[in-house]
């Protein structure tokens, strides 16, 4: 069920290529601060998934509700 949920948000997640220093940057909206970057789309969506994972944790341990 947690893997459901990280893959259904990360599904939501938007990316952008950032010209200046040739990176990628991707979020979810709706998940305030959960951002990452890459050299590929692949690296920041992988990184993504991590920051999505510690931030879900976060939030149940403190009790804050999910979107």
């Amino acid at each position: 069920m947690f893997n459901d949920y990280i893959h259904a948000a990360i599904a939501q997640a938007t990316y952008e290529f950032l010209a200046d220093d040739a990176t990628f940057y991707g979020e979810i909206e709706g998940f305030q601060g959960v951002y990452a970057t890459g050299i590929t789309i692949e690296a920041c969506r992988k990184e993504l998934m991590e920051v999505l994972e510690e931030w879900i944790l976060l939030s149940i341990a403190r009790h804050l509700p999910l979107p």
